[in-house]
């Protein structure tokens, strides 16, 4: 008599938060079009179907992956804008902050959000439009920490505080591409003493670094 078949066991249960944190990483590292399906489903240990079932699409997945990253790698930097802090002092942490995280050796180098997708295949023109209103956004924010140093009259009235954002984001893109070339943090952080030079407030009462 023939032995019975074994059942096929039931496929590996995705954890969300645990699948979330691997594909940001590896989106992180390799781009969203350098990442494929099979890259994210072998990393995470599970079948295609199991992905889609958590999220849907891979361009789902980035976004959720996009989510991710800024509550684990940014949030405190936002905060830093957002808070008690005077403006010059919150650009301060938020730079120097910047310079350590895009220089870490323990995570992928650079920015997930500040260089990516900026040259991209058709069909992923909704991915790099994504892209881009997030890094609106976050000259968004910092513009309305300056608008807010203008009212408290830690800026002039007649400041351009959306060049001012504009300026200092573009500073934290360089840094980005120049981490990704393999510049080291004590480099970055001499370009973030370069361009706290360029704020246009009065900070001489701060403390020295």
């Amino acid at each position: 008599m023939d032995e019975p078949r074994r059942k096929r066991g039931r496929p590996r249960a995705l954890d969300r938060d645990v699948g979330l944190g691997v594909a940001a990483r590896l989106f992180w590292e390799h781009g969203y079009e350098g990442t494929s399906i099979a890259d994210l489903t072998q990393a995470m240990g599970v079948t295609p179907p199991s992905l889609y079932a958590a999220f849907g699409s891979k361009e789902e997945l980035y976004r959720q992956a996009l989510d991710y990253n800024s509550e684990h790698e940014t949030k405190r930097r936002a905060e830093a804008l957002q808070g008690p802090m005077s403006a010059f002092d919150a650009l301060e942490f938020y730079l120097y902050d910047v310079a350590e995280g895009f220089s870490n050796p323990g995570q992928p180098r650079g920015c997930m959000v500040s260089n990516a997708v900026l040259q991209h295949a058709e069909e992923n023109e909704a991915v790099a439009r994504e892209v881009a209103a997030r890094r609106e956004a976050s000259i968004q924010c910092m513009k309305a920490r300056f608008d807010r140093a203008v009212v408290e009259g830690e800026l002039s009235t007649e400041t351009d505080t959306d060049s001012l954002a504009r300026f200092y984001s573009a500073v934290v893109q360089g840094m980005s591409a120049q981490a990704c070339d393999g510049a080291c943090t004590e480099i970055l952080k001499r370009l973030v003493d370069v361009a706290l030079r360029a704020w246009p407030g009065d900070h001489t009462d701060r403390k020295a670094r």
